[in-house]
């Protein structure tokens, strides 16, 4: 079961969204907010796996809350405004529904929130195997990405190319370093670069201040030169 939290601040929206949510099996409406501010108090005594709110509400938006938070929970956008989905996906948001939301598309973005939450547990359980993949979204889809298969990950300004083994074509995601860096295992990968993370087994030589794999060189940034020496030591 999700416990989630609607937030927006016209009552209508608010009370067709809590009831969309109500018609879902899996999900759990903790709590129903008419601002951001009202939310940050729910999510002090809860906790929360997932987040449906609107964009355009007055003191905080929608945009500016999402980033204001720690400790993101899932969040879905549901908004009348198709002009933000860009800063959204920016944002990692499981989806951007656009009102007036049809309730197929909406029971489509929960799935997609409901299919996440469980990959993340299962690859978070301590007992069980290490998880040897991550899924990332690819415009309306989540790709499975293997671990092993990948090589280096560049980042572009507004997104990130994942390089990998089995594809000369990388995968392009609207995420931030920080998220992915957290889903990857830790000792596998090193980030070398504020536009570069590596894949250690990937790493075919390494200098005083790049790092090859293969003939692509990579810098190495002036504040990760202990962990290039630390990992040229072996230790």
């Amino acid at each position: 079961m999700l416990q989630c939290i609607a937030i927006d601040d016209e009552p209508l929206a608010l009370q067709l969204l809590a009831d969309n949510i109500s018609k879902v099996p899996y999900l759990h409406l903790v709590a129903s907010c008419g601002d951001a501010f009202e939310a940050v108090q729910v999510l002090q005594d809860n906790s929360i796996d997932l987040i449906f709110i609107d964009i355009q509400m007055p003191g905080l938006t929608g945009l500016q809350f999402i980033e204001s938070l720690a400790k993101k929970p899932m969040v879905i956008l549901v908004t009348a405004y198709k002009q933000y989905a860009l800063e959204g996906y920016n944002l990692d948001v499981v989806d951007y529904l656009v009102k007036p939301v049809s309730m197929d598309r909406f029971i489509k973005a929960c799935n997609k929130a409901q299919e996440l939450h469980l990959l993340r547990t299962a690859g978070a359980r301590p007992n069980g195997p290490v998880a040897e993949y991550m899924f990332v979204n690819v415009g309306y889809s989540l790709l499975k990405v293997i671990f092993s298969d990948i090589e280096w990950i560049e980042g572009l300004k507004d997104y990130l190319q994942i390089h990998l083994k089995s594809t000369p074509k990388p995968v392009i995601v609207r995420m931030s370093f920080k998220a992915i860096e957290e889903q990857l295992p830790p000792g596998l990968f090193v980030r070398i670069h504020k536009s570069y993370v590596v894949s250690v087994n990937s790493i075919t030589a390494i200098r005083k201040s790049s790092v090859f794999i293969r003939e692509h060189e990579f810098p190495v940034g002036e504040t990760y030169r202990d962990v290039i020496d630390k990992l040229a030591r072996g230790t």
